[in-house]
């Protein structure tokens, strides 16, 4: 199926983003495959310097081939008179501005959500920060790994040996989440009310919403979940386990009724249903070394193959532990058609996933991404500039 910007549902939509790194782009990007026209403003000569990060697709950055398909790119020079003066008019036309600055340099520009207020009231902007607009870290810049840090993330991944950051830019990536949806709440608050009002969001914030369940366990448990690996630190036993041909294995055990059928058919040891060290979740947690012991052994037992089915049979959840090599030959990706090849700067095609949200007969975009400045001169020509105009301005590096 093929995809027409008109029939999406954010069709009409006109999105300006001065934006880099990770987590203003993620939101656009999903802005973007919904059918908005997204606007991304670079710098001139290098542009967001995520396209930096690494060049490992095809000589471009992982990172910007990710975040940043489907997307317009204009070069600008924001400390310019004349660059500032394009912004202004590209923002007149838009329904959304997004903008993940350093702190501060928005409202030295102009550009904080109540100066636009007072210029644009129809424009909703976005505002992506650290750790806030306000209190004592506003000043503060925040990188990804900086805030799984200070939320205290790092603490609870890893092992017994030492912390660990999480894989993935998870700080950017709930900051870029919280963004959209608050982003399209406006868009509706708009639609019906006529009003636009201003979305802030923080890294620091987004985060620490994803670690309230640790917060709570630790404040009213006395200590916060131990680091233990694949383990789960308060459900038990809910782990990977290494079977007899050394391939992980990880498994689950949510309610009495599974642990029955685990012990009774996976673990042959139908006495452990009514063993008291064993009888509940809780119990199950203070007693995990020793139940460990007993799991460990079964496995050894066994092929991973062997134990998944024999798990599977006795109605327990169960996964390989894969890499990402295993992961993206899943069989459900390629089952599912959730592969889409997305054209990158140069002329080759890479495969990019499908949004994970499915509307019925929706069919998202996924559109090329831009060359740094790709766009520009057209930008600069819907807005009324001319050609010899253009080329003066990019002669003064203003574009």
């Amino acid at each position: 199926m093929t995809a027409h910007p008109e029939d999406l549902p954010l069709a009409g939509i006109t999105v300006v983003s001065v934006e880099q790194a990770v987590a203003a782009p993620f939101a656009t990007r999903q802005l973007a495959d919904l059918g908005a026209r997204v606007i991304k403003v670079e710098r001139p000569g290098g542009g967001d310097f995520a396209r930096r990060y690494d060049t490992t697709v095809h000589g471009e950055s992982s990172y910007f081939v990710w975040l940043n398909r489907s997307k317009e790119s204009v070069t600008l020079d924001l400390k310019s008179d004349a660059g500032r003066t394009i912004l202004e008019q590209l923002l007149a036309e838009a329904d959304v501005f997004v903008q993940n600055l350093a702190p501060g340099a928005a409202d030295r520009m102009g550009l904080g959500a109540q100066a636009l207020a007072e210029r644009l009231p129809s424009l909703i902007p976005c505002t992506i920060s650290g750790y806030g607009t306000s209190g004592p870290w506003a000043d503060r810049k925040a990188y990804d790994l900086m805030v799984q840090c200070q939320t205290g993330l790092v603490s609870l991944t890893g092992n017994e040996h030492g912390a660990a950051r999480v894989g993935v830019s998870v700080a950017d990536v709930a900051a870029g989440m919280y963004a959209y949806s608050g982003i399209l709440t406006a868009l509706f608050r708009r639609a019906t009310t006529g009003i636009a009002r201003a979305v802030e969001v923080s890294l620091f914030e987004a985060l620490a919403e994803w670690v309230s369940q640790p917060a709570y366990y630790t404040r009213f448990g006395g200590t916060q979940p131990p680091r233990i690996g694949t383990q789960h630190a308060t459900i038990a036993p809910y782990g990977a386990y290494t079977a007899a041909d050394g391939k992980d294995v990880l498994f689950t055990v949510q309610n009495e009724r599974e642990w029955a059928a685990l012990c009774t058919q996976f673990l042959r040891r139908s006495d452990l249903v009514e063993d008291a060290r064993f009888a509940t979740t809780s119990d199950r947690v203070a007693h995990r070394a020793e139940l460990n012991v007993v799991v460990a052994a079964r496995f050894a037992e066994l092929g991973s193959a062997e134990a998944m089915e024999l798990l599977e049979r006795a109605g327990i959840a169960n996964a390989g532990v894969n890499d990402i090599e295993d992961f993206l030959a899943h069989p459900v990706l390629e089952a599912r058609e959730r592969w889409r090849d997305v054209r990158i700067p140069g002329g080759t095609t890479v495969p990019a996933l499908v949004p994970p949200v499915d509307l019925a007969d929706t069919v998202p975009r996924m559109g090329a991404v831009p060359a740094a400045g790709e766009h520009t001169d057209r930008i600069l020509g819907g807005l009324g500039y001319g050609a010899a105009e253009i080329e003066r301005l990019r002669a003064e590096r203003v574009v």
